[in-house]
């Protein structure tokens, strides 16, 4: 959406007298490898997409705060001093969250108007959720001259849906948004923030994202449960190991220790986190090397981990990745995001990307009943204020 568009649409909802309102856009993102490692202290390689969240953001001279989407058009009004979670609230519980951290934190608000309209598919893995908190974030944090530094905002809108939405997820989605770059992903160490941008150089090859059209929402899923599961394996090997995060242990070190975990589904699913972080670490140096089919090796290793051993992928992503697999000109294919639905991403020769489209796109369809959306991955920069 362009900021004519943004502006037509804010003055539909709120009007055109007044100030005139300032644009922001956060993106989604996709998870190139390392999943499920960021809630455990490991490595994860996301980039952010030209799909996103964009807010057009106005201060009051009161304390409402209205909020109107492009997405769903009835308009929510609540006072800034009533902020509190409703779970009948729905999507409005995320930018409420972040003015609510906001406050928490000492800064203060007045009222204000929020037209946000989002063009990333709901549900489908590539990060809906943080990109519309990054969005709102970035807004706030501009028409009230707040002056949060970018990788605060990340923690802060990681902290907003934590606490007050209620889902339990790590900081990879809200750091892609807020501090990824064009054509680069990012290859962010969870447990300590540190991160590199590594240069997206694939040649003739593209990323290519395929939506399962199967719709999910983290707290709706197991995700929980599957962290609930890391911790209690993590206190387990802590009997014999010195780690703080799961992702501190390495390969050889739960081989030798494993035997402390007495549930083999325990012993999975720590498997699947030390390996899968070993992975992420191995497909880096391999892209930065311009070995890419040994990056597309690593993707399918780590989707066969995902369905196996942390059992994640379902028939839908199972069946999407598996056509990818013996596509003409396919690298790699694996699951990207929480899983239970949603998302695959491949690496595909541009020659072939139609015919990769055609067959997968087939093969789904007659498997599944279900259609797949396709989209060719172009990358873009963080959360950001976009001007006319």
């Amino acid at each position: 959406m362009d900021i004519i568009n943004l502006n037509e649409n804010f003055a539909k909802a709120y009007g055109a007298g007044g100030n005139k309102p300032r644009f922001f856009f956060a993106p989604g993102r996709v998870n190139l490898i390392g999943e499920h490692t960021d809630y455990n202290g490991g490595y994860v390689f996301p980039c952010a997409l030209n799909l996103g969240t964009y807010v057009a953001a106005r201060a009051r001279q009161d304390d409402t705060v209205m909020l109107v989407s492009g997405n769903i058009t009835k308009p929510f009004v609540i006072q800034i001093s009533e902020i509190e979670y409703n779970a009948k609230f729905g999507w409005v519980n995320y930018p409420l969250a972040v003015a609510y951290e906001l406050i928490k934190l000492g800064h203060t608000l007045g009222g204000f108007e929020l037209y946000i309209f989002g063009d990333l598919p709901n549900g489908a893995g590539l990060s809906s959720s943080a990109s519309l908190e990054l969005a709102v974030c970035a807004a706030l944090n501009a028409i009230f001259s707040l002056n949060v530094p970018q990788l605060e905002m990340v923690k802060l809108c990681q902290r907003a849906e934590n606490q007050f939405v209620g889902v339990n997820c790590g900081i990879m989605d809200q750091f892609a948004s807020g501090m990824c770059r064009k054509d680069h992903a990012a290859l962010l160490d969870c447990a300590t923030l540190e991160y590199s941008h590594v240069p997206l150089s694939m040649g003739n090859y593209k990323l290519v994202i395929a939506n399962t059209n199967k719709k999910r929402g983290l707290t709706d899923s197991k995700y929980n449960e599957r962290r609930a599961e890391c911790d209690i394996a993590l206190s387990l090997l802590q009997n014999a190991i010195s780690a703080k995060n799961l992702c501190d242990i390495t390969p050889d070190d739960f081989e030798k220790n494993k035997d402390v975990i007495n549930e083999a589904v325990i012993v999975n699913r720590a498997k699947h986190a030390i390996y899968e972080n070993a992975r992420t670490i191995k497909a880096a140096e391999a892209l930065k090397s311009g070995d890419i089919e040994v990056f597309g090796k690593l993707m399918n290793e780590s989707h066969i981990s995902l369905r196996d051993l942390y059992e994640v992928t379902g028939r839908e992503l199972d069946t999407l990745a598996e056509a990818a697999w013996v596509a003409e000109g396919v690298l790699g294919s694996r699951m990207t995001g929480a899983g239970f639905g949603g998302c695959t991403v491949s690496i595909v020769h541009a020659d072939a990307i139609n015919s990769f489209i055609n067959s997968v796109g087939k093969a789904y369809n007659e498997k599944t009943g279900i259609r797949a959306d396709f989209y060719t991955t172009i990358t873009d920069d963080g959360a950001r204020e976009i001007k006319a």
